[in-house]
Order: C-alpha cells, then structure tokens, then sequence
C-alpha cells in the first residue's frame, strides 16, 4: 500500500467534534452540514440522530460525512425529525468499529437518550470498573459509555438530573451535546478544556463545536457555551443551568494552534488572526536571514503569512499540495512506498531553487513529517532549509481528547532542540516560546501559579487529574476503555 500518512499521522489529532439542533424540520440535512464542517475534527466515522416526535431515527457509518450522508444515498431522506444531533471521530487506540460510532443511543424509563461527546474522560476507566461489578454491560469500547450508565444507575428523576448526577462523578475534558424527547442539551466540563458553541437559524437554536459549523448553515453565532454550563434547548426556548463547582478556565491552547478551523472564532477569538499573531511572535523571537517564508500546507499557512509580515521576508507557496488525493492508495510495490509523500504535497521548485527557506509549520510531534519535508526541499535545490515551529515543543502526551503518542514517541521529550534540528536536517530550528505563545494570544504570558489555558502538552501541567493514567499501574485492572492519548 502506497500512503499519504508520512504527512497525516505526524500531527496531533482532536478526536470529535459535535453537532445538535432544535428545532427544524430539516433537522438531519442541517446537521450533515454542520458535521461537513467539522469534518476536520474527525475523519474516521460519522452519525446522526433525529427524532419525530414519537420515534428516534439513526444512521453510523464508517468514514466521511460526504460519504455516507449524501443526497444520492437516501440516508438524509431516512432521518425524519424536527431534533438532530451528530458526530465525527477519530479513533486511537480503542476499536475502529461501528459499536463505537456516536450518537451513543440508549432506552432509558423516561424514553430514548442519545449522546455525542468531544473529549476524554480521565477516570472512564476506574468508573467502568465499578459498574461492571454492578452489573452493568458495556456494548462500546469507548470512554463516553460511561456517562450512559452513570445516568441509567441515577437516582430517579428527569434527564437533566441524571445527566447532572453523571457527570458529577466523571472527571476530564468534554463538550457534549445530547438528546432526550423533544430536548437538546449541550454542556462543558467546568475548566472549558473543549469547545461548544450556540447558534440561532430562524426559530431554531443550535449547538456546535466551531463557529464554522454555523456559517455553513447560515446561522448567527450567539455565544460560547461557558465552562460548567449546561444548556437546554426545548420547546420554549434556550435554558441555561450552571450545575457544577466553578472552576478557573483552562480552554485547550492547540485549538488556536492547530484543532480549530482558520475561520473559526473560538473563545471570542478569530483562529486566524491568533495564528497570524503567533506567526509574528515567532518571527520576533527567532529571526534568520533568507530568501523566503514557506508554509507547510495548509495548518502553516496562517503563521508563515505572519512571520513573512513581521520579518519583511517574502511569503510563497513553495509546496504544493494535491487536495484530490484521500488518505491512502493502493500500490502492488513496495519499493515505490515512499512516492506516498508526493501523492499529497510536492515542491515548487522554480521557487525554492537556490534559496535561503523558512518553512513555517505548527508542531513537530514525532519528527518524521519534518524529515520528510526537509528532505523534499534539499531536493529541489534549497540552499539553506531553516524549520520555524509555532508552537513550543511538544513535550507530553494529551489525555483530554487529543490522539497523542506516548511521550516516549514524542521527539521533544526525547531530544533537545540541537539534537531535534540534527535529526530533521535543517540548517535551523526554532519554537515559539511559551510565553511568546500566550502574548500573542493577548497575554502578559503564562502565569505559571494561574496558567490561562491548558498546554500540559508543551509544559506537563495537567489541570484535571488522571486517574485512569495512574490506575494502570494497580493489579488487577483488566478492563480496556478507548483512551483518547497513549
């Protein structure tokens, strides 16, 4: 098999995103949008969930939303119901298989639930363990099961308060939107680590985990669903309840690194222009002379325009990147594996030829993409090759949702920055610095006694405990969640 994953699996990857609204009654169409937005977010398997009034309709499949909810295929037409919901995943070291795939649906004495999450639970494990002694039978290997049975376990009452009840005991990151009879209901752990945002399209309100998502279904963005928020959406209107201890905000730092879509707001926060800015920080920061800024297409595009503004050093597209090419290709030989690179991403050589280069590119997580990258450039005739990342380095793994090697895997745990740039091959490599990082976001810097946001993966400060990650470590745990980081 000839694949493009030397340059897709050397990136971190957000696990989900989400997507709910109520009411329309062209509920499953808008929600496929949404999901084409956030496709981004999770590329492996979709679903979506309606429901009539009466009954709840449901469709999971493998791969793009494209795929498997387009017009042709019928499916759409299938989903009839005035509520959606829906969900895009990565998979990571659970299962890729349909029992996986969310919407999670359950009967529950007060009617049908169905559940979509963005996010890790840190203590999924130890709390399974403990249900499964109950009784409990578990049909997923996924973390977000938990909260199912949690709520089936719940002392009686309405479905705000078992869902308040369960995720009372749960601990880690998440943004869920989840539906019940006639009620949407969307929620953010109380550090905010993920993100959900409110729409409005006509009489209809609408829950999402990027702004983008919104603007393809032509709905006005409203706000930012706080962190520890819990609001329900039914048939008089929008509520909001704050359910859970406040907290200080911890919102996730990658998502304007890399997660998020560039034309995206997230946080009251243009994705783009923090990318700019950050690009100009480490422009500020680690100034070299050369020829040219090159972005690594297309997460480098933003700060590379940035750096190219700051340092007065033309910007150019100096790889090209083929969009009409999936994530794999069959190819009988393997002495021709390598071409897999070229498949996605082949440089400009006209404009490389013979020049002093700074490729811009947002987070070097194994080091194999950079090699590569590095490599590409040589070839087609780099006089000098100087890599500028713009982000710190990755020196953790993430357990709040992000599909992260094991920090043994993690090039920046394992070398300093002189043995990461031997290693590349550049000429240069340089980071933005963490305190850059945070001035650029439109702080004084990190506050190390009050961080503002989570960046545990640059700087091990993790905000919510982990208490499956130290669990492991006890005999007798056999049981095995999909965890969301390694």
């Amino acid at each position: 098999m000839l694949t493009t994953n030397p340059f897709d699996d050397d990136k971190l990857r957000e696990e989900c995103g989400v997507f709910g609204i109520y009411p329309h009654p062209q509920s499953a169409a808008l929600v496929a949008l949404g999901l084409h937005a956030l496709q981004h977010r999770g590329q492996e398997a979709a679903g979506v969930v309606t429901f009539d009034g009466k009954h709840f309709h449901s469709h999971h499949a493998m791969g793009h939303v494209g795929d498997n909810f387009s017009s042709q295929s019928g499916v759409v037409s299938r989903l009839v119901g005035h509520a959606g919901i829906g969900h895009v995943r990565y998979s990571t070291t659970g299962d890729s298989i349909m029992r996986n795939v969310q919407p999670l649906f359950a009967d529950f004495e007060f009617g049908g639930f169905a559940l979509a999450h963005n996010g890790n639970l840190t203590n999924a494990l130890l709390l399974r363990r403990q249900l499964v002694r109950r009784g409990c039978l578990f049909q997923s290997t996924t973390d977000t099961e938990v909260i199912v049975h949690l709520m089936a376990t719940a002392r009686s009452g309405s479905v705000v308060d078992r869902m308040v009840e369960a995720l009372r005991q749960v601990e880690g990151a998440y943004a869920i939107v989840a539906m019940a009879n006639d009620m949407v209901v969307g929620v953010r752990d109380p550090l905010g680590v993920r993100p959900l945002v409110i729409g409005r399209i006509g009489d209809s309100h609408v829950l999402a985990s990027e702004t983008c998502a919104l603007d393809i279904i032509g709905a006005d963005f409203l706000r930012d669903v706080e962190p520890g928020e819990m609001v329900v959406i039914d048939s008089s209107g929008l509520h909001s309840m704050r359910p859970f201890q406040p907290q200080p905000r911890r919102f996730c730092i990658f998502e304007y690194i890399y997660f998020a879509r560039p034309d995206s707001v997230v946080e009251g926060s243009s994705v783009y222009e923090a990318r700019k800015r950050i690009g100009m920080q480490l422009a500020r920061e680690s100034e070299v002379e050369a020829d040219l800024v090159i972005p690594v297409p297309d997460s480098g595009v933003p700060a590379a325009i940035g750096y190219s503004v700051q340092s007065g050093i033309p910007f150019e597209l100096g790889i090209i990147r083929n969009h009409y090419v999936g994530r794999t290709f069959i190819e009988p030989t393997d002495q021709i594996r390598n071409l897999g690179v070229k498949l996605k991403h082949n440089a400009n050589r006209h404009m490389i030829e013979g020049k002093r280069i700074i490729l811009v590119d947002d987070s070097i997580v194994r080091g194999t993409t950079s090699v590569k990258i590095v490599e590409m450039m040589r070839r087609a005739g780099a006089r000098e090759v100087h890599m500028r990342i713009s982000s710190p380095p990755t020196t953790h793994s993430c357990f709040y949702g992000v599909d992260t090697p094991r920090k043994d895997k993690l090039l920046a745990h394992r070398l300093s920055i002189a043995e990461m740039n031997g290693f590349i091959g550049s000429d240069s490599l340089a980071f933005v610095s963490m305190d850059g990082l945070y001035k650029a976001l439109g702080e004084p810097g990190r506050d190390p006694a009050r961080p503002q946001y989570c960046d545990a993966c640059f700087s091990g400060d993790y905000p919510i405990a982990l208490a499956d990650r130290d669990s492991l470590q006890e005999p007798g745990v056999t049981f095995r969640v999909e965890a969301k980081a390694s």
